[in-house]
């Protein structure tokens, strides 16, 4: 799931917000830096999650047995697949 550059742009400002104003951190650098750390980071999860969303589609429909995308059957391996996934590349 893709975000615009602007959503990802607000919650890297609401999330430093909240930080700072529950006085969770102390910025030692410009918050301009930490705010576009927060973005990089948010970008590159939300490249692993496309990644795993494509191996596990792969993976699905590589069956013998076609399932029908959607099905509650494709949803509950779709889940479990997704999560051994996740596991391999210590996204979890």
């Amino acid at each position: 799931m893709m975000l615009s550059d602007d959503k990802v742009s607000h919650t890297s400002h609401m999330l430093l917000k909240g930080l700072l104003d529950n006085k969770l951190v102390v910025l030692k650098v410009d918050d301009s830096e930490v705010r576009r750390e927060i973005k990089k980071t948010i970008g590159a999860q939300l490249k692993i999650g496309e990644e795993i969303d494509a191996a596990v589609t792969k993976k699905l429909l590589s069956f013998s047995r076609k399932l029908a995308e959607g099905s509650p059957e494709w949803e509950v391996l779709y889940k479990k697949f997704y999560e051994e996934e996740e596991a391999k590349r210590g996204s979890r």
